[in-house]
């Protein structure tokens, strides 16, 4: 049996880049129609771009997922076009890597409130949609201590704890939540792709944290949410899935 998504509308909010990126495109190739969302017109355009040559419908908005009005009006008229919602991905990261204000108030408003408010636009339309799931994607900073990154750490584990909570309370409703916590991810431009040239001794100290010998790849953890989505998990909510390559376990 095969993961099906043909004809599945699906929503990833944080969509022009990365992860969220080949989430898209995962979606897309496999007969899904497309809504993505981020606040660089240019990234935005170039994924959208992408997700067209799959012939499905695709809508791409920017979006600053930090706001509260602006996410209130991308969700419904992402489902005008899709005509319909019946995945939600929420993948948006505001960057807060600090233990400063800013960095707390990013992290806060975009990791953990943008998921909180994309949700609840969304839920009118997964209500009335076909196999209703929501992703959210967290982190494995959110699973363990995190020194260096602080803020970013306890939004993402906050997205966890709201994973569960939204799951038990929409399962009699008809709508699966999940969360997908991924390890460290390299693709060119992206984090551990720039500390690669920047911060070497950074970037080697965390790869000897991974048991393959390499970090993982966007495509892989995409895989997940893909499957997360399909009739293959329809009995499968509240649950936070690593995908991290056993990133942490002992060599």
């Amino acid at each position: 049996m095969q993961m099906n998504v043909q004809g599945k509308r699906v929503v990833v909010a944080g969509g022009s880049k990365g992860i969220g990126r080949s989430i898209a495109l995962a979606f897309a190739a496999g007969g899904a129609a497309v809504s993505i969302c981020a606040r660089g017109a240019e990234a935005l355009a170039k994924t959208r771009a992408e997700l067209a040559t799959f012939g499905g419908t695709v809508h791409a908005a920017t979006c600053d997922l930090a706001s509260e009005a602006a996410i209130a009006a991308y969700v419904p008229a992402a489902a005008t076009v899709l005509g319909g919602i019946d995945v939600l991905v929420n993948n948006a990261t505001g960057y807060g890597w600090g233990d400063d204000e800013a960095s707390w108030e990013q992290s806060i408003a975009v990791d953990l409130l943008a998921a909180v408010r994309a949700s609840r636009a969304a839920i009118p339309f997964l209500l009335k949609g076909t196999g209703a799931s929501i992703t959210n994607i967290a982190s494995g900073s959110g699973l363990n201590p995190s020194v260096r990154t602080p803020a970013y750490g306890a939004a993402k584990a906050a997205i966890i704890h709201y994973t569960r909570t939204q799951a038990a309370a929409l399962i009699g409703q008809g709508i699966r939540v999940n969360c997908v916590a991924p390890g460290s991810i390299e693709f060119p431009g992206g984090i551990w792709g720039n500390r690669r040239r920047a911060e070497l001794a950074l970037y080697n100290a965390t790869l000897a944290t991974c048991p393959a010998g390499r970090m993982g790849r966007p495509e892989e953890v995409a895989n997940v949410v893909l499957f997360l989505a399909s009739p293959l998990a329809s009995w499968v909510t509240a649950q936070i899935i690593g995908v991290n390559g056993g990133q942490g376990l002992v060599r």
